[in-house]
């Protein structure tokens, strides 16, 4: 199922590829105000086509006790269930459920990554899971279910393209 086609990521006009950094190469969508407020989050596909998650732990990410704020947690997978099914979405879709365990906290300067995969994807509705991992120390595990929703073009507007 995380067999991806070369051009899965190319289908999305909002799509921004950076070009300096830690990140050159990877991937970020830029219509999602929340997401590129609260990032920045990425995805690129490696050799095997899979998809991979990650972002770099900054200060504003950040709760009281200096540790990753749940939330940002949160968030994060919730790009990566869009990331991991931009194969089979083709299309607009919104998060229905959303299910996860807190296990470890990360800090300031860390690497967190992605690891997930497509469960099942039905006619209206994709099944993923992961978890989220600073090396090889889990932090976080979830589970989403995504629900394809109809193109939809506003009175007056162009259409919107997800």
């Amino acid at each position: 199922m995380n067999e991806l086609p070369q051009n899965a990521f190319h289908r999305r006009p909002d799509l921004h590829v950076e070009t300096e950094g830690e990140f050159a190469g990877w991937r970020t969508w830029t219509r999602d105000s929340f997401e590129t407020h609260n990032g920045p989050f990425w995805h690129r596909m490696d050799e095997n086509g899979k998809v991979q998650c990650a972002f770099r732990v900054e200060k504003k990410h950040l709760n009281g006790q200096r540790n990753v704020h749940g939330g940002c947690f949160m968030s994060f997978a919730d790009y990566c269930l869009f990331a991991i099914a931009s194969s089979v979405l083709e299309g607009p879709g919104v998060t229905v459920s959303f299910a996860c365990e807190f296990l470890d906290a990360a800090r300031e300067g860390e690497l967190v990554e992605c690891d997930g995969e497509i469960t099942r994807a039905g006619g209206s509705l994709i099944f993923l899971r992961g978890v989220l991992k600073s090396g090889e120390r889990p932090l976080f595990t979830f589970s989403g279910t995504i629900k394809r929703m109809k193109w939809k073009k506003p009175a007056g507007a162009a259409a919107i393209v997800t």
